[in-house]
């Protein structure tokens, strides 16, 4: 049951239309479901505002079907990540709305409209490498009721592409800037807006890069104010946290 279906329910109790043993039956759904494999949480958007997502690496192709199924049949909008075609063939054949990025390794499902944040969010890659990171964290941040804006290939190898763009990026209420090598990037655009930069490392780079430790390091020890840093390759998390202040606007 989602958040907006149970404020109905309350509603339609309040008013006489149903009783209060119907009630109690749809509330005993807030409780995990329990598969076996996996205890599936239809509750979460309830107290965090976007339902549980799956992690779609190392689970089975079967095992994530069954979970997308079971959210998709209380009425959640489905997001996979870190997943195959393979996958999403076998979750298509149970929900044919299903869409698949290959880019950014998302399985999506929605379930009715997408209620807006009223939110910008302007996803920055440093390079073309980065774009399976940049695409997860553009893919979530839609899902989750955000206006998205991709801005690629911005690194600063050629930083005049990034200063042609700066107009578009400063519309942005939150900026999620994704980067692998040195990761300078995210420095960069933190002293050139006066919106929240998210940084995101990617393992892109030779050998010194230590699989996206070296940019994690940049990021970390940047100089301009105003940044959080996610994990490596971690797009996910970076579109979540900039929902999070997203949200704030309607606060």
């Amino acid at each position: 049951m989602t958040e907006a279906q149970l404020k109905d329910l309350l509603q339609a109790y309040k008013a006489g239309q149903v009783d209060l043993d119907t009630v109690m039956g749809h509330l005993k759904t807030l409780k995990e479901e329990d598969l076996g494999f996996a205890k599936v949480d239809h509750h979460r958007a309830l107290r965090n505002g976007f339902p549980e997502v799956i992690f779609g690496q190392g689970k089975t192709k079967e095992h994530v079907a069954a979970i997308a199924s079971r959210l998709a049949a209380a009425g959640s909008t489905v997001l996979v990540t870190r997943t195959t075609r393979e996958v999403y063939q076998e979750v298509a054949a149970r929900l044919p709305a299903a869409e698949f990025n290959e880019l950014a390794r998302t399985i999506v499902v929605a379930a009715g409209e997408i209620r807006p944040t009223g939110g910008r969010v302007a996803v920055l890659s440093a390079g073309t490498a980065d774009l399976p990171v940049a695409e997860e964290a553009a893919v979530t941040a839609a899902v989750m009721g955000n206006e998205v804006e991709r801005i690629y290939d911005v690194g600063v190898a050629g930083i005049h592409r990034l200063l042609g763009r700066v107009d578009l990026v400063r519309r942005a209420d939150v900026v999620i800037v994704v980067a692998g090598m040195e990761g300078a990037l995210a420095s960069v655009v933190a002293g050139l807006v006066d919106r929240p930069v998210i940084a995101v490392p990617t393992s892109i780079g030779y050998g010194a890069s230590f699989g996206g430790l070296a940019a994690l390091l940049t990021m970390l020890n940047s100089c301009a104010a105003g940044i959080g840093v996610v994990n490596i390759d971690n797009g996910f998390g970076a579109a979540a946290l900039a929902t999070a202040i997203t949200r704030l606007k309607k606060v």
